[in-house]
């Protein structure tokens, strides 16, 4: 009954005037930046931040979501049409969807992606709507001991599922958490990392490194290759799916759901890994195997259906915990903190209407999606067609007036720089940056409540272990390092990552 009345709420706060022209803003914009190779949604998400300190939380966070989620639709539809997938979890997608439109069923492969991201994203957000309280109700018990050690089992799972050699994930988590301490310790007021320049006395702002690492670098690998957009075909026909068709999608389609769901939840997770693994799945168990990377229809259902649950689960350990599971929920906890809101369990109870709108905005967007995907599918497929030398420079200037109206300060846009040639530089060694930005984010939460656990205990670092929670959080942690280090597991978790 409690359930009802707070989707009551929800569909209160998220039916509003406002709030619905936010979710579409959101939507259209997350789509249009899945559709333009080389813009994704983190670099977007970034550059908007600034954008949203005069709108009220509600609408700020609807929005932004609305950007993550979209994207995920509009990156299939480069995908399948250029074969130039416009986001990453949508590299899957191009493997069949771009086959199919080879052989003159582009209609088809994209009515199966809208198809598939609307059922697996609604279901994903029922899913969030029944999970979120009691996991929240949970963490209301957790005390600095818990926090910390979820924190650690976070940052380990982190680098366990990043993509690439561990021994680089890991070096990326302790950069991450070193530029989280740069700044004034609120205990001692001493400066620390600071170089004596007052500008860093509050430390760096995450908008900063997120523009930096995600937009300014991305720009400049992007502007190595010039990449062909030859379009199979101008004209999108045949966007009606037959009953064999349907047959043929519902059990990938379920499976997709199922597993992108839970892989959402997991830190370091979200939609590009649970894209891969579904994939993967599908491959093993569909009695069409042998037409994978041929043209399969199962081949496009299933990879879209498991990103959006993905990247719909992913808001779970974000609007619970206060934790996020990847470098999209990061920027959506920093979001938060600049409308005045704490991150954590809390925000259910002090910000109902918030939590709930979300929640139902989710599902609006979703419907929005269906209605901007397929009957819009002209412009899109002009908008790919667009030179990406006439990008770049309208984005270098957003981020640079979005970082400058943080603090009117030319400094940040020099930081901004510094860490866009971070991010090139990360790119051309093969260091996946999303650890990092975790790191940067859960840095100073994990040293508050490092410090809190201590003062309570006494400085008896055997509270860590001693209270059961934190102990079999710590635990985990411990064997997930353990077992990921194994020579022959390490082996195959690189190949796993290597594979197109």
């Amino acid at each position: 009954m409690e359930l009802f009345s707070n989707l009551a709420l929800g569909l209160e706060t998220a039916l509003s005037v406002q709030n619905l022209f936010y979710c579409l803003v959101g939507v259209f914009v997350g789509t249009a930046v899945g559709v333009l190779p080389g813009l994704g949604p983190i670099a977007t998400i970034a550059m908007l931040l600034p954008a949203t300190f005069g709108l009220p939380p509600e609408s700020a966070l609807i929005m932004l979501a609305g950007i993550y989620y979209g994207a995920q639709y509009g990156g299939s539809t480069t995908a399948i049409l250029v074969n130039l997938p416009g986001e990453s979890s949508s590299v899957v997608t191009a493997l069949d969807g771009y086959q199919m439109a080879r052989n003159g069923q582009a209609g088809k492969a994209l009515a199966t992606a809208a198809i598939a991201s609307f059922f697996a994203g609604s279901v994903a957000t029922v899913l969030l709507a029944v999970a979120a309280p009691p996991l929240a109700d949970m963490a209301l018990e957790f005390g600095p001991a818990e926090y910390f050690s979820l924190m650690v089992l976070g940052l380990v799972a982190s680098v366990v599922l990043a993509s690439g050699s561990l021994l680089k994930a890991i070096g990326m988590v302790l950069l991450g958490l070193l530029l989280g301490v740069v700044g004034t310790d609120v205990n001692s007021g001493a400066a620390r990392y600071t170089f004596d320049l007052p500008q860093l006395a509050d430390g760096i702002n995450f908008v900063i490194v997120a523009m930096g690492m995600f937009g300014i670098g991305e720009i400049i690998r992007n502007l190595e290759h010039d990449e062909s957009r030859d379009l199979v075909m101008k004209k999108v026909k045949g966007l009606m799916l037959s009953k064999d068709d349907f047959k043929r999608i519902i059990a990938p389609v379920l499976r997709a759901t199922g597993l992108g769901s839970i892989l959402g939840i997991l830190p370091g997770g979200g939609a590009m890994l649970a894209s891969f693994a579904s994939y993967s799945l599908e491959k093993k168990v569909s009695k069409n195997s042998a037409n994978f990377g041929k043209g399969a229809i199962e081949g496009v259902a299933a990879p879209e259906a498991a990103n959006n649950a993905g990247a719909q689960t992913s808001f779970i350990p974000m609007l619970t915990l206060g934790i996020p599971s990847n470098p999209v929920m990061a920027l959506m906890i920093g979001a938060m903190i600049i409308q005045g809101i704490q991150p954590g369990p809390a925000v259910m109870t002090e910000q109902p209407g918030l939590f709930w709108g979300l929640i139902v905005s989710m599902w609006v967007g979703n419907l929005f999606l269906v209605v901007l995907n397929l009957p819009m599918i002209g412009i899109w497929v002009r908008m790919i067609m667009v030179p990406y030398q006439l990008l770049y420079p309208a984005i270098l200037m957003f981020c640079a007036i979005g970082v400058f109206s943080l603090n009117n300060s030319e400094f940040d846009v020099y930081l901004m720089a510094l860490f866009g040639l971070l991010g090139y530089l990360c790119a051309k060694l093969e260091l996946e940056p999303a650890p990092m930005l975790l790191g940067f984010i859960i840095g100073p939460m994990m040293e508050e409540y490092l410090r809190r656990a201590l003062l309570l205990s006494r400085s008896d670092p055997m509270v860590f272990i001693e209270r059961p929670i934190s102990g079999v959080m710590l635990g985990l942690a411990v064997a997930a390092m353990a077992v990921v280090l194994l020579p022959s597991l390490r082996k195959k978790r690189e190949e796993a990552f290597q594979e197109d």
